[in-house]
């Protein structure tokens, strides 16, 4: 069974502290823009007198962190309610009510909650192309190796040929098994034989990467269908998970993105890339709001270590330093 942030954790209070400590430390560093852009600007906003207009351009602020139109209304509906309770709220204040709101509405993240008792546990990824997805593959595979599982990846993205070379190439600087398929062959196949590997050599995990298909074109929608039904010929309650890669920069479309994607295979979790390169980390608030899947992981780098669990209090706070 796969470990969960838990166990990932384990150990040592002091251990368990600097874990924590380094993911908020990781995680502010990739929401600078968007901290700057709330925190800092939120604070300027509340120093002086608050007016009708004072809460519009709060409002505005909050838009433009890409948290929506109606979550941006609904957390300044709340801060007009607070100050009119007590007008003498400073700045901070107000920031640690609209801290406490947001993180009373995240889910709790529990990564990889479906998991299966017997072995393997099958992952599948999905997304559209230039959102981070094999590249994710890769370092989730990392982060269960790290905790001590034996793990397999499945090239099963054949329409690009570059995206097996490139999943290939992280299997071998991460000392993880693979099995690809030749170009343009059948992605089912190449599940169904990464099963058959993954139970004859006893691998804890298999995680399955797919064609970055556009979440407009049904056939190949389908096509995420019937990989499914193929794991479970090997494995019958594959995929233990699945996972949509989306990127953070896109904002309000990855709503749009993960909607069509659930239609097709519903999914458990979400992946939320690229965050240490948009002002826009509230598309995290906006998308786990709106679609109600949790964010299971974010990535807040290049490196290989460079995916997070999400922890929703570490984000907030980050997202409003």
């Amino acid at each position: 069974m796969l470990a969960s942030t838990s166990n990932l954790t384990s150990g040592t209070p002091a251990m368990v502290l600097n874990f924590l400590k380094t993911s908020y430390t990781n995680v502010k560093q990739a929401l600078t823009k968007t901290g700057s852009l709330l925190g800092n600007k939120v604070r300027a906003l509340f120093q002086g007198t608050v007016s009708e207009e004072t809460l519009e351009q709060l409002e505005q602020l909050l838009y433009e962190a890409d948290l929506g139109m109606s979550y941006a209304q609904e957390l300044t509906a709340l801060v007009r309610t607070r100050l009119q309770q007590n007008p003498h709220l400073d700045s901070d204040a107000l920031l640690k009510e609209l801290r406490l709101e947001i993180c009373n509405h995240l889910q709790v993240n529990t990564p990889l909650t479906n998991m299966s008792t017997t072995s393997p546990n099958v992952i599948l990824v999905v997304g559209v192309n230039g959102n981070g997805k094999t590249t994710s593959v890769a370092k989730l595979a990392l982060r269960y190796q790290s905790a001590g599982k034996s793990v397999l990846v499945a090239a099963a993205d054949t329409f690009r040929a570059a995206a097996t070379e490139q999943l290939e190439t992280w299997a071998q600087r991460l000392n993880i098994d693979i099995v690809k398929g030749l170009p343009q062959s059948d992605p089912a196949a190449v599940a169904f034989d990464a099963l058959t590997a993954a139970k004859a050599r006893h691998s804890d995990v298999v995680i399955i990467d797919t064609a970055g298909r556009l979440h407009t074109k049904v056939p190949l929608m389908q096509e995420l269908e019937k990989i499914k039904r193929t794991c479970r010929k090997i494995v019958p309650d594959a995929p233990h998970e699945t996972l949509l890669v989306l990127d953070a920069t896109i904002g309000q479309n990855a709503v749009d993105q993960a909607k069509i994607f659930n239609q097709f295979t519903p999914l458990t979790g979400l992946i939320l890339t690229k965050l240490d390169g948009t002002a826009k980390g509230g598309a995290v608030l906006a998308i786990q709001r709106k679609l109600g899947l949790p964010v299971k992981f974010i990535g807040v780098g290049e490196g290989a270590e460079d995916l997070q669990p999400f922890d929703p209090k570490a984000f907030v706070d980050a997202l409003f330093e």
